[in-house]
C-alpha cells in the first residue's frame, strides 16, 4: 500500500545491503517505498538485465546509480580504463531506466600532492563524458564529499568545488549531488545550493546523519537519521527553496545496521525519514 508521505523517499542499496536484490524489491514493496539508489557490482553480480527487470516489474523507480568517477590517475592507460568504465556505468544507468550517474571523483595519485591537477583531470573527463551520457539520457551529479575523504577518494569537497566544475558544461549532462553527511558542516553550502538550483544542477538529493564519536572507520560511520548532528528538515528546505522536487535518498554505509535484519533497517529508515525529513 503506497504512503503520500513516501512518495519522495528511496532507499540508497548500499542502506541495506544484506538483502539480495530480490530481498530488496520485496521489502521496498512491503514498507511502501517507491524509489531504489542502486549500485553497481551488485548490479553486476545479479545480471543487468535481470536487475532492470526486477525493478521494472516491481514498478521501482531506480533513483540514481553509483558509482562512476574515480578521475584523477596521471597514467594515460589507468585514464583510457577510467573513461572506459565509466562509459559502461552510463550504459548500465541507461539500462536501468536512471537519469542519474554519482560521480566519486577520485583522490590524489600515489605520491601527488597536486589538488589542483587532480581536479583539471576531473574536467578533462567530464568533457569526455559528458556528451557520451546525454547520448544515453543520463546525467552525471558530481558528489562533493567531506575533506577527510581529499586525498584517497575525492579531491571535490564542497559543492562550490563541484559546481565550479559542472559549471563548465550544459546542466543536462553535468550536475552535482548534494549529500547532506558531507556538506553539513559547510557554512557557504545553503549558498551554493540556491546556485546548484538556480542553474538546474541538483541532480539527487541524499541523506545520511553525523554521529560522534565517529567509528574507527570513518567510511562506515554514517548515522541513521535522526541520530546525529543534521536537521534534515532545514537541508530539505534549503534544496526545495532551490527547486528541487526530485527523490530523496537515504544512503547509510553503517556496521551496526549492516548487522541487523535489513527489512528492519529498511522499516525503521523509511519511519525515520517520515518523522526527521517529512512531517
Amino acid at each position: 500500500m503506497s504512503n503520500p508521505e513516501l512518495s519522495r523517499f528511496s532507499i540508497n542499496q548500499m542502506t541495506v545491503k544484506q538483502l539480495s536484490l530480490p530481498e530488496l524489491v520485496d521489502a521496498c514493496l512491503e514498507s511502501g517505498v517507491p524509489g531504489v539508489g542502486l549500485w553497481r557490482e551488485p548490479v553486476q553480480s545479479y545480471g543487468l538485465e535481470a536487475t532492470a527487470k526486477l525493478v521494472r516489474d516491481a514498478g521501482l523507480t531506480v533513483t540514481t546509480l553509483c558509482r562512476g568517477g574515480f578521475f584523477t590517475a596521471i597514467d594515460p592507460a589507468e585514464r583510457a580504463e577510467a573513461l572506459a568504465d565509466n562509459r559502461r556505468a552510463i550504459d548500465e544507468a541507461a539500462t536501468l531506466g536512471t537519469d542519474t550517474l554519482v560521480l566519486v571523483s577520485g583522490g590524489l595519485p600515489a605520491g601527488s600532492k597536486d589538488l589542483h591537477g587532480a581536479r583539471e583531470r576531473i574536467a578533462e573527463a567530464l568533457a569526455e563524458l559528458g556528451p557520451y551520457a546525454e547520448s544515453h539520457g543520463v546525467r552525471l551529479a558530481i558528489e562533493p564529499l567531506h575533506p577527510m575523504y581529499a586525498s584517497d577518494r575525492c579531491v571535490v569537497s564542497t559543492l562550490t568545488q563541484a559546481l565550479d566544475l559542472a559549471e563548465r558544461f550544459p546542466a543536462h549532462q553535468v550536475g552535482v549531488t548534494v549529500d547532506t553527511y558531507h556538506i553539513w558542516w559547510d557554512d557557504t553550502a545553503p549558498e551554493q545550493i540556491a546556485r546548484a538550483g538556480a542553474g538546474g544542477r541538483i541532480h539527487t538529493f541524499q541523506l545520511a546523519d553525523w554521529t560522534t564519536p565517529l567509528p574507527q572507520g570513518v567510511l562506515t560511520g554514517r548515522g541513521q537519521i535522526g541520530d546525529g548532528s543534521i536537521d534534515m528538515r532545514e537541508w530539505k528546505g534549503y534544496v526545495e527553496a532551490a527547486g528541487y522536487t526530485g527523490a530523496i535518498e537515504v544512503e547509510l554505509f553503517n556496521d551496526e545496521l549492516w548487522a541487523r535484519d535489513g527489512r528492519e533497517v529498511l522499516a525503521e529508515t523509511a519511519q525515520r525519514f517520515v518523522q526527521n525529513v517529512v512531517r
